[in-house]
């Protein structure tokens, strides 16, 4: 990855005070060319639901699961965490099958009581999976926001149709090598993390036993992506989602997930054996 691109796409959203403000986001017609030409940033996007779909459907069908989870490993040592972002990407695309928008209400907005705006999502990719969304239109989207989210913390915005096909089309670009002893070193302590939770504690808890890891370099931000996407693809599956939710959090699919449910083991063969 091109140094001098990444600092120009980072500094158009990131300060030492965290996130600039929209006012203050501008890069230089200079800069933008440079960091467009190495891959970095990009023109905003406009595209329909319908053939956003169909993008994601192909792409799932050219992507396979061994070659997400080799990205996601490596990305554990070598802190290259747009890497990790794919698996739980292809993970809701591979749930996909080619659709019409189909519209349903999705939120309400008020003023005295009043219904000013209603927010509708496509019904369908809302039942596909809880955390999926997908809009009618994408026009003019910001496509380098979403790139700075997915190399800074791994993504944030997993399940939201334009992520999910912007993910995968940058994750076939990568070139991923082999993950290392070091790599598994590293899952398998997170899975010992995942096991020695008490049985109610939720996912903050376990992000808390994620800092104890010393081989895992992250910040809390990075490891709550880390349990997000191992909740998405089912290795953090509660066993029930008749629970309360903490009463101030920002999880999505790890959300009624509880020490006790630990992890799931199947799974964790299946999409991990060859690295363990």
């Amino acid at each position: 990855m091109d140094k001098k691109a990444k600092k120009i796409l980072f500094s158009t959203y990131w300060s030492s005070n965290g996130w600039k403000m929209e006012n203050e986001r501008y890069t230089s017609p200079e800069d933008f060319a440079y960091a467009k030409e190495k891959g970095l940033m990009f023109e905003p996007i406009t595209i329909s639901h319908d053939e956003c779909v169909k993008k994601i459907v192909k792409l799932a069908n050219t992507i396979t699961m061994e070659q997400v989870t080799r990205a996601f490993m490596c990305s554990l040592s070598t802190r290259r965490l747009e890497w990790r972002s794919a698996v739980c990407s292809y993970y809701i695309a591979k749930l996909f099958t080619e659709h019409k928008y189909t519209p349903i209400e999705s939120g309400y907005f008020y003023e005295c009581d009043a219904v000013t705006h209603i927010d509708y999502t496509c019904a369908i990719c809302r039942d596909i999976k809880y955390g999926v969304v997908g809009q009618e239109y994408y026009k003019n989207i910001d496509l380098n926001v979403l790139n700075f989210e997915r190399i800074k913390w791994g993504g944030l915005r997993h399940g939201d149709l334009i992520y999910t096909l912007f993910d995968l089309e940058q994750f076939m670009k990568e070139e991923i090598p082999e993950p290392t002893s070091k790599d598994a070193e590293i899952f398998k302590e997170i899975l010992n993390a995942v096991a020695s939770c008490h049985s109610n504690d939720y996912p903050s808890a376990l992000r808390n036993k994620l800092a104890e890891i010393s081989l895992l370099k992250t910040n809390k931000a990075e490891r709550d992506v880390i349990i997000e996407i191992l909740s998405c693809i089912g290795v953090l599956t509660p066993k029930s989602y008749d629970r309360p939710e903490a009463a101030k959090h920002d999880w999505t699919y790890a959300t009624y997930w509880r020490g006790e449910d630990g992890y799931d083991s199947t799974l964790v063969d299946k999409y991990f054996r060859k690295y363990l």
